[in-house]
This record gives C-alpha cells, sequence and structure tokens, in this order.
C-alpha cells in the first residue's frame, strides 16, 4: 500500500512537469518528451492506477452532477494518430455517460463560417454538472488555419482579403480572444483541462503504416493525412507558440507524452482525477427541515411492509 501511495506521489509531481508554465515559450522537443523513461513506473502499476484514478474521477463526476455548480471543459489537441479517439473511449469507460457530451469538430460548414470562430464552439459547451470533451477544438483556428492561412479567407472577416493581410498580430489577437472566451467560461463556473498529446513524427509513422496494413483500420487514414503530415515542422511551431500564449494559470496546457498509448490514458487520467481533486467537489448538504421530511417518508414506507407481511401470513 505504501509503495502504490509512493507511487501516487510520485506520478502527481511528474505531471507538473508536463504543465505548460503561463508566459514561458515552448519548444517541445527539448522542454517535452512524446514518451517516458519505462522505469518510473511499469505497464501493470499503470494500470491499477489508472483503474483507481477512473473509479475516482466516476465518484466526483456524480458530486459535480449533484452540485450543479460547475462544468468542465477537456479540450484535446494533437496530430493525426496521435490516440485521441482512444484517449476520450478510455475516459469515458469510467464515466457516466448520460452526464458527458463529446464534440468533433470538423471542417466548419457554410452556417458555421457565416459566424465568428467561435460561435460554433458556444453551442457546444456542457452545462453545469456537465463535463464536456471538444476532440479538436476551438484552438484548430491557430493551428490549421495557421500552417494554411488561406482557410482564413473562408470566414470573411473585414480588412482580410488576401493572405498578405494576415500578419502576426492577427495571431496575437486571435490568441487573446481566445484567452478572453475562456476567461469569460471560467468566471461562470466552467473548469477547462487543456491536453495536448504529444506523438513524435516517427512515432505518427507506425501508426499510418499499421492504418494501411491492417484492412479493419484502413478507414482511419486518408490522404489527407499524409499530406499534414508534410507540413510536421510548420504544425509543431503552430503549437509551441499557441501553447505559450494560451496555457494560463486557470486554464494551463497540459502536454502529455502519446508514443506509449497505455501512458498517455494514465496521463490523462491522472490530470481528470488531480484537477477534480481542486474543486473540492462535495454532495449538497440538506436542511433539518428536509431531513425530518424524509425521516416521515421513510416511516411511511416501513407502515406499507407491515400490512403486507401480515397478509402473506394469514396466506
Amino acid at each position: 500500500m505504501k509503495k502504490r501511495t509512493d507511487k501516487r506521489q510520485w506520478f502527481e509531481q511528474y505531471l507538473q512537469t508536463l504543465r505548460v508554465k503561463p508566459g514561458k515559450k515552448v519548444n517541445l522537443r527539448k522542454d517535452f518528451a512524446t514518451d517516458y523513461d519505462h522505469k518510473s513506473l511499469t505497464k501493470e502499476e499503470g494500470e491499477i492506477l489508472l483503474k483507481e484514478g477512473l473509479e475516482h474521477v466516476s465518484q466526483m463526476q456524480d458530486k459535480l452532477y449533484a452540485q450543479d455548480k460547475y462544468s468542465v471543459l477537456i479540450v484535446l489537441q494533437a496530430m493525426d494518430a496521435a490516440g485521441k479517439d482512444g484517449a476520450v473511449k478510455h475516459v469515458l469507460s469510467g464515466l457516466n455517460p448520460s452526464g458527458v457530451k463529446v464534440t468533433s469538430f470538423k471542417t466548419p460548414s457554410k452556417e458555421e463560417l457565416d459566424h465568428d470562430y467561435l460561435w460554433r464552439h458556444y453551442k457546444a459547451l456542457p452545462a453545469r454538472g456537465e463535463i464536456g470533451i471538444f476532440n479538436r477544438s476551438h484552438y484548430e483556428n491557430v493551428l490549421v488555419t495557421r500552417v494554411h492561412p488561406e482557410y482564413i479567407l473562408n470566414e470573411h472577416i473585414p480588412g482580410i482579403n488576401s493572405v498578405k493581410d494576415i500578419k502576426s498580430s492577427f495571431w496575437e489577437e486571435r490568441y487573446k480572444q481566445i484567452n478572453r472566451f475562456e476567461k469569460n467560461l471560467i468566471d461562470n463556473g466552467t473548469i477547462i483541462l487543456k491536453i495536448f498529446l504529444h506523438v513524435s513524427k516517427d512515432e505518427q509513422r507506425k501508426r499510418f503504416i499499421e492504418r494501411i496494413d491492417n484492412p479493419e483500420k484502413n478507414w482511419k487514414f486518408s490522404v489527407a493525412d499524409a499530406q499534414e503530415r508534410q507540413h510536421w515542422d510548420a504544425y509543431m511551431q503552430a503549437y509551441e507558440e499557441m501553447l505559450a500564449a494560451t496555457s494560463t494559470k486557470e486554464a494551463p496546457w497540459f502536454v502529455l507524452p502519446a508514443d506509449d498509448k497505455w501512458f498517455t490514458r494514465l496521463c490523462l487520467g491522472a490530470v481528470l482525477t488531480f484537477e477534480f481533486e481542486k474543486l473540492h467537489l462535495a454532495y449538497p448538504a440538506v436542511s433539518d427541515a428536509t431531513r425530518k421530511q424524509l425521516q416521515e417518508i421513510k416511516t411511511a414506507l416501513l407502515a406499507e411492509e407491515q400490512p403486507a407481511k401480515k397478509k402473506s401470513k394469514q396466506s
């Protein structure tokens, strides 16, 4: 038991090294590994911790719903084949699906493009007592569009008539807009957990080949995935600038190593566990008057049982 407690403490400290410090420049290659040392924790130990963590998260989800004060938004971003879908599936295995809303944001529709870029994300936010998961998110608007600025032209923004009009100040302002958007959510009771699954280029290559070789996984692969891989360095730069500009004290980014799927899922489960604990969730307390009413109802219900037993004996 002591060994497990020690492992938990080690893991909690380790998670802090995965948090992006606000205002600090980010170099993904130097600052964050895509794998872990494979010495501090075995897969068996990790599976035990993950199971315990998900059970704890499940209990806290119940309190979250009962308290009806907070909502939780989990933002997932990653390169293709980093394991977002598997991570979501694993997290959901420990939660009550009726209280979880998963939204995967694809290419914006015409209707969505006729509104500001945050409009469709507002619509998908979780209500109080609920957990929302954005599988890709509003951050696509400073990632995909940063690598492909021509997509911005589809938004019909006043003053942006060509790619040449999109200066560095445009992206700086967009980061500020996102920070204001999240600050407003936080001020109104939404807890935001932002997760970047950090997979290496070599591991992505292996997973792409696996998807091509396995007929049952062919559907997961598209020509567009291979095309986007050609922009790897541009994406890494976009992620570094985005992480540095939008990781705040209230809504920090966590960069989770994603080359080993079981360890990624353990990290995600642990982030949820430790961040949930900070909310000090509890079931709502009832008044003395309500307790008295409950006891009166209980007494009446128990009294219903007596005649039924007498009737059974007589027969």
